[in-house]
This record gives C-alpha cells, structure tokens and sequence, in this order.
C-alpha cells in the first residue's frame, strides 16, 4: 500500500490576468480576507497527510519561500508587545512536521513542464498536484478526499466537476464511459464546445503516478506552445488506469477576477472575526 507523501505546487506562473497586482508580487499570494491563496492549498494539502511541500517556482516568486519561512523579526516583535494569538498563528503557517522545498523553473513551458520540474525530489512515489488558483471549499478538504481513493484504488485520481459546455475551452476535458466507474478512457486539452468529449473538466486537483514522469519527458510542445499536462495523462492511460473523481465542495476559479471575488465574499461571510459584520454590511446595499 502506497500512501501519497508529496505534493506539487507550479507557482511559477506570472499571473497576467491580475495586473498591475501581480506585476511584482505573486498571483499566489494574493489574499482571500486574511490568508494568501498558496497557504490554503499547502492546509488541503496538509489535512492529506502531505508532508513534503515542493514549490516549483520561477521570477518574482521570492515572497512565497518568505511566507512559509521563520520570520524571526515579526516573532520578536509579536513576542515583545505580548499579542500571544497572533505569534501562535504565524508560527503555525506550516507545521513542524512539513518540508518545503523549492525549485526553479528555468522556463515557463507549461504545467506539464513544471510538474516534471519536481521529478528529481518526488523519485519513484506518487504524488498529488495542487494549483492554487482553484480554490475548493469543502470540508474534509478536496485533496483528502482524493488520497483516500487512491489508497482504495492505487492508480492516478483527477479532481474533476461539470462544467457549461461552453467554457470547454478552459479546461482539460475527460471522457469516463468505459467498462470500470469512474475510469477515464480519454482526455483532451481546452477542445472547442462541439468537439470535447464531455463537459467533466479536471480542475486542479491530481494524484499521479510517478509514471508521469517518462511521458512528460518525451512530450513536445502542444496546445499554446506548452508541455501539457493533459497530454502526459493521455499518454500514461495507455499503460496505467486514471480515475476520475467527482469531488464535494464549492470551486472558486481565483485565475479570474470573477472568482476571486466571489472567492472572498463567500470566505468574508464565515470569517470567525469579521463575518457577522460583514454579513450585515452586504445586507444593507
């Protein structure tokens, strides 16, 4: 039985659709009310039992490895003016138990290129891939609820959800109408409305095989002039089973402003501090 140990996070992106915002700072650390969008994929990650964080980074991401480092002047001064909760929530950022390593993309050549990226520290294990834009609310949180199915089923598991067929175009497109539930038996990237497979798109969340690694290697570039991700998947199918899991939770796509928004209006309702506030603020407009 083997358990998923490592996650992925490609953060190297330059986050075009946030500019000026993310001119020099990252998508990623962009705040939903008072926690960046990268510290809520490494907590889903955390709640699966991840215990090694790789970030696959590129320029201008500096800020990321600093948020998740020992901020020895903040301590200090939190400690010195005695404001105990507040020392406590900065030092739980990531628990004791948690590495994080970071790698450089030296290129950005795509998804399937930053994953293979993290090939030389995930080795021969299974691995899960969490892109920070896709924030999911659910609790027990997305990921957990995907490693649990790959314990049962040990083969790769993509997060997947329903999606107006017109928005095909966005995603990574799966087709499940094989012999085996949930199996996929084909995948395509960002196809038109009138030629997708279905309207199940992948959205953010994957577990995969290590197997991964030897497809991607030999992929060229494919749709936007990219290594696609979706196109290693394709090729893994063909030797290993890929499962398609329909996850429980409410997705936020925080790559566009729409969501983002709606994103922090959902999270600012339930916020413990602020929600019953801004509740009431929402209900005067």
């Amino acid at each position: 039985m083997r358990r998923v140990r490592k996650c992925v996070f490609p953060v190297a992106g330059m986050g075009s659709r946030f500019l000026p915002a993310t001119k020099a700072s990252p998508k990623e650390m962009m705040p939903i009310v008072d926690k960046p969008l990268i510290q809520y994929a490494v907590e889903e990650a955390v709640a699966a039992g991840i215990t090694d964080m790789i970030f696959i980074t590129g320029r201008n991401k500096r800020s990321i490895e600093d948020h998740f480092d020992k901020a020895y002047e903040v301590e200090a001064e939190l400690a010195a003016r005695g404001k105990t909760e507040l020392l406590a929530l900065v030092q739980g950022i990531v628990p004791k138990h948690v590495n994080c390593i970071y790698i450089r993309q030296p290129e950005a050549l795509g998804l399937g290129h930053a994953v293979l990226c993290a090939e030389p520290v995930v080795n021969d294990e299974p691995f899960a891939v969490i892109l920070a834009d896709d924030l999911i609310d659910n609790e027990p949180p997305v990921l957990q609820q995907m490693a649990q199915v790959y314990e049962q089923r040990q083969c790769s598991v993509l997060g997947v959800e329903e999606v107006p067929r017109e928005h095909t175009r966005q995603y990574g497109i799966v087709r499940t109408d094989g012999a085996e539930p949930g199996a996929v038996s084909a995948i395509v990237e960002k196809p038109r409305p009138e030629e997708a497979p279905s309207n199940l798109a992948v959205v953010g969340r994957y577990i995969l095989s290590p197997r991964i690694f030897a497809h991607l290697s030999k992929l060229q570039a494919g749709a936007g002039g990219e290594i696609q991700l979706t196109d290693g998947i394709a090729a893994l199918m063909r030797e290993e089973k890929v499962l398609a899991y329909r996850f429980q939770g409410i997705r936020y796509d925080c790559g566009s402003k729409l969501g983002y928004l709606q994103a922090m209006v959902a999270y600012g309702r339930k916020h413990p501090e602020v929600g019953a506030a801004f509740n009431a603020y929402l209900k005067s407009l």
